[in-house]
Parts: structure tokens; C-alpha cells; sequence
């Protein structure tokens, strides 16, 4: 039942593209949205590069005070 819901929705014919995001997963819907706006409007793509810097170095400091935990 599930996997016939899925493959109605992915295997979509040529020219009707489809961009899916997860269940509950408004934010990265609102990435996507961005991304596709910023192929138009380069201010909607510099934001996302710094928002995504951002989100990199935030990433990198959680994995570093995890792996000193470890120690």
C-alpha cells in the first residue's frame, strides 16, 4: 500500500520533475523552495551559502565537543 503511494509519486514521466522532502520536514522544504528561487535571484543564493556556512561551521564545533567527550 505504502510502496504503491511512493512509486505513483517518484516515477513521475519526462518533463514532471518532482522534489520531495520527509515527512514533517517543513525546513528543508523551505531549502528547497530557496534553492530552486535562488537559480533566479542570486541574493536568495548568497544567503543560502552563508546560511550554509553557518550550518557547517555549527556542525563541526557539535562534532568536535562529541568526539572530545569520547576521549
Amino acid at each position: 500500500e505504502g510502496v504503491d503511494a511512493l512509486y505513483s509519486t517518484v516515477q513521475m514521466p519526462p518533463g514532471i520533475p518532482v522534489a520531495t522532502v520527509g515527512i514533517d520536514g517543513a525546513k528543508n522544504a523551505a531549502y528547497l523552495a530557496c534553492e530552486i528561487l535562488s537559480i533566479k535571484y542570486p541574493e536568495i543564493a548568497r544567503r543560502l551559502e552563508v546560511l550554509r556556512a553557518e550550518m557547517r561551521e555549527e556542525l563541526e564545533e557539535k562534532s568536535k565537543t562529541l568526539k572530545e567527550r569520547r576521549k
